[in-house]
């Protein structure tokens, strides 16, 4: 019992001090404000509360309670072939480093994640195509569940991809905005998950429009501040009123972290390329059989054009539809449909955009003078896209 009195009675006298100083001290939860800090209210306070500044940040405090259950964590996992290092297969490399090295190419798991956000309730989600990209295995976590997603159908030019959950609840879908009205200085919100840092939340503001020199496919672009780091991709885009203008893509940097630089996929893009995915699981473009470049200054001096504008054909594909309809390689594509082309990224866009089987009318340039062809728009090859 001696024994036991040594470890009970030292105890009993630390309860009966730290209770003195409860009380003393009014209970733990004043004990901080009693001791540092001014015990009263801030003065700023009350007229913060009336400002704008203020009205601005509870707006961004409701679009963060909108879209937390919208907005999902997306992992991906790929076996791949790892080749040993050169350096290990030399003698005194293994002594240094140990024999343990692996001397012979190996299997193993690689993993990586991204961003998505919730399309409709039952379960279907937009991501980057270059997330899910020759992975083997896709899940998506939104809260504390984590599902088996499908790749519903997946497209490299736009870098989208459409997946499928089986939810066991109606999940809430993302409000739609319109691109078109976007403007250069709107606020744009970022939501996803930098570095694997669940549903991170960022604030900047709209830095450009029609960013089409971003890619070499030449796709519109929105370009903004709002931080984006790798494990963003994918996210959404949002406008001050809540709805996605934007899927973000990509980050302009020279060390691979954020240097205020994005850039966002317009949704009304995407609209077309996920309803397409759900339908088809490919996207259906227009195709005519030719390449093209951008006309030079001086070729169109000697053409006597006002402006640097045009696509001047560099090739025809033996019986493509260009072919058949009687272009040829030299021809200067000035129009489509009557629309004045001004580059030849336009000119993709006009056709890849064109409903398969419709006739398209391009106005050239052949000897300097214009001609008409009826082209009838094909499907463009699977192959191309690869």
């Amino acid at each position: 019992m001696k024994r036991s009195l040594k470890y009970i009675i030292p105890l009993a006298g630390l309860s009966a001090l730290l209770l003195v100083y409860y009380f003393a001290c009014g209970g733990m939860g004043n004990s901080f404000s009693s001791i540092f800090g001014n015990a009263g209210q801030s003065p700023l306070k009350v007229n913060a509360e009336k400002t704008g500044a203020y009205a601005l940040q509870e707006s961004f405090r409701k679009i963060f309670e909108l879209y937390k259950d919208r907005v999902v964590f997306v992992t991906t996992e790929q076996m791949v072939r790892v080749q040993p290092n050169p350096m290990f297969s030399d003698p005194f490399m293994r002594e240094f480093f140990g024999q343990q090295m692996e001397q012979a190419p190996h299997i193993q798991m690689r993993k990586g994640f991204g961003s998505g956000f919730i399309l409709s309730e039952d379960g279907y989600i937009c991501t980057n195509h270059h997330v899910i990209a020759g992975v083997d295995k896709v899940s998506v976590k939104l809260n504390d569940n984590i599902y088996n997603a499908m790749i519903m159908g997946s497209d490299p030019i736009t870098d989208i991809a459409l997946l499928k959950i089986t939810p066991r609840e109606k999940l809430k879908p993302v409000f739609f905005g319109d691109s078109d009205d976007v403007r250069v200085g709107d606020w744009a919100i970022a939501i996803g998950n930098p570095f694997g840092l669940d549903r991170t939340f960022t604030v900047g503001v709209v830095s450009a429009i029609g960013r089409n020199d971003v890619d070499l496919m030449g796709g519109s672009h929105i370009q903004t501040d709002a931080s984006i780091n790798p494990g963003n991709s994918g996210g959404p885009l949002i406008n001050i009123f809540g709805e996605v203008i934007g899927i973000n893509r990509m980050i302009y940097s020279k060390s691979g972290g954020y240097m205020g630089i994005g850039f966002a996929i317009p949704v009304n893009t995407a609209k077309s390329v996920l309803a397409q995915l759900k339908q088809h699981r490919k996207i259906k473009r227009g195709y005519i059989g030719v390449s093209v470049a951008q006309i030079s200054d001086n070729y169109s001096k000697q053409l006597g054009l006002e402006n640097e504008y045009g696509a001047f054909v560099g090739s025809i594909v033996l019986n493509s539809p260009a072919d058949r309809a009687g272009m040829r390689v030299g021809d200067i594509i000035i129009k489509i449909n009557d629309k004045d082309i001004d580059s030849f990224k336009d000119l993709l866009n006009m056709i890849e955009k064109a409903p398969v089987g419709s006739t398209m009318k391009i106005t050239a340039l052949r000897n300097k003078m214009p001609v008409n062809f009826y082209v009838a728009v094909a499907e463009r090859p699977r192959k191309l896209d690869q």
